[in-house]
């Protein structure tokens, strides 16, 4: 019998790293797959990104309209709300098996609090990690509603079962978004460089930049700065616009200030692999971004992550930690460009999640017994 799954996908970020998953699990003859398409993947201001989705051929269930404007704590809240409300309206109707979640977002806590309510089982990517911010208690918070985990690491998996989840439906698969990354050589540099009208002689940044909840009144300001120190060091920068949370419209108007200056090149999106190549050729990659603290470790491309979105995740040696201040942005630019380039090396996993992520939505047993949670004590 067929098993049904349903993934909610709200951004560029989290269909990019699970598409190698996804396709995986539409290959399978024994899964059924079906996404519901919500949040950034709908609004034009940042990419229309639910055309991704589209070109892959996957099946979209449903499209959630939410609300993205203005970028304020209190839209990210209701925005939950009308999830809750649409993802219950859409469960209902496609009554699957399983809805599969990755990270920490407020779709994925929304489809969680959805589904354990109408009896669908619950697996959750990427949970057991630490990120200090608004991120930590909402991963958390799924965590506790999923039956099914897929940990990334060992250590995340260990943080999982000293919650009270139980250790026979916490599986260390790795991160799904290093599949597929060494499979086949890259876009060459000049290439990359030509494509964003970057120059070849002259070394550049790849800067993704988001705000926190907790700082978004600083998030402008410190974006500002990040820019701003890349180009002190005498790098060309390219700049991804940030997500919808709080914060993000004092963001994009800093790095809109200074799209003008030599050597930047602003985008709103970049399609996956080629944001992928721009992370394997950049000299230094800068920001907060999870995919530096990640995926970019499988390039060893080296990275200066600033501030506190990242604040204790399990580090590659790639990574470089700095305060949101420009002393320590400057400095930690000078040491990283002075040094030789790490050699690929990755504590995330060996790109090859999705196969194990497949097994067990395949062959997990969904009766009472999973769905009966109870905390390890």
């Amino acid at each position: 019998m067929t098993r049904r799954i349903l993934y909610i996908s709200g951004t560029r970020a989290d269909f990019g790293l699970m598409r190698r998953t996804l396709q995986a699990i539409h290959a399978e003859p024994t899964l059924s797959l079906a996404i519901v398409a919500t949040g950034m993947h709908l609004s034009p201001a940042h990419g229309d990104t639910i055309r991704e989705i589209e070109a892959s051929g996957l099946p979209i269930a449903a499209r959630v309209p939410v609300a993205v404007k203005p970028a304020t704590g209190g839209t990210m809240a209701r925005g939950i709300a009308t999830m809750i409300a649409a993802f219950t309206d859409v469960l209902e109707a496609q009554r699957p098996d399983l809805v599969l979640l990755l990270g920490d977002r407020g779709e994925m806590l929304a489809g969680a609090i959805a589904a354990i309510h109408l009896d669908v089982a619950v697996a959750h990517i990427h949970g057991g990690e630490r990120s200090g911010t608004v991120d930590e208690p909402v991963r958390h918070a799924v965590s506790k509603l999923a039956h099914l985990h897929f940990a990334a690491t060992s250590g995340a998996r260990d943080r999982l079962v000293r919650m009270g989840e139980d250790p026979a439906h916490v599986h260390v698969t790795g991160a799904p978004g290093l599949d597929g990354l060494a499979d086949g050589a890259r876009a060459d540099r000049d290439v990359v460089m030509t494509h964003h009208a970057l120059r070849a002689d002259r070394r550049f940044a790849l800067m993704v930049y988001h705000p926190v909840l907790q700082e978004a009144a600083a998030a402008g300001r410190e974006a500002a700065m990040v820019l701003d120190a890349i180009l002190a060091a005498g790098l060309q920068a390219l700049v991804l616009m940030p997500n919808a949370d709080a914060g993000s419209d004092h963001v994009r108007a800093a790095l809109e200030s200074r799209c003008d200056r030599p050597g930047v090149t602003l985008v709103t999106h970049l399609e996956r692999e080629a944001f992928l190549d721009a992370m394997a050729t950049a000299d230094v990659m800068v920001g907060n971004s999870s995919a530096g603290i990640i995926e970019a470790a499988s390039f060893g491309t080296p990275v200066v992550n600033v501030g506190t979105r990242q604040n204790l995740r399990e580090r590659n040696l790639n990574v470089t930690d700095v305060a949101a201040n420009a002393g320590a942005i400057a400095t930690a630019l000078g040491n990283v460009l002075s040094l030789a380039r790490p050699f690929p090396a990755n504590i995330y996993g060996d790109g090859r999640a999705a196969a194990q992520i497949v097994t067990v939505l395949r062959d997990a047993p969904l009766g009472s017994g999973l769905m009966m949670k109870v905390n390890g004590y």
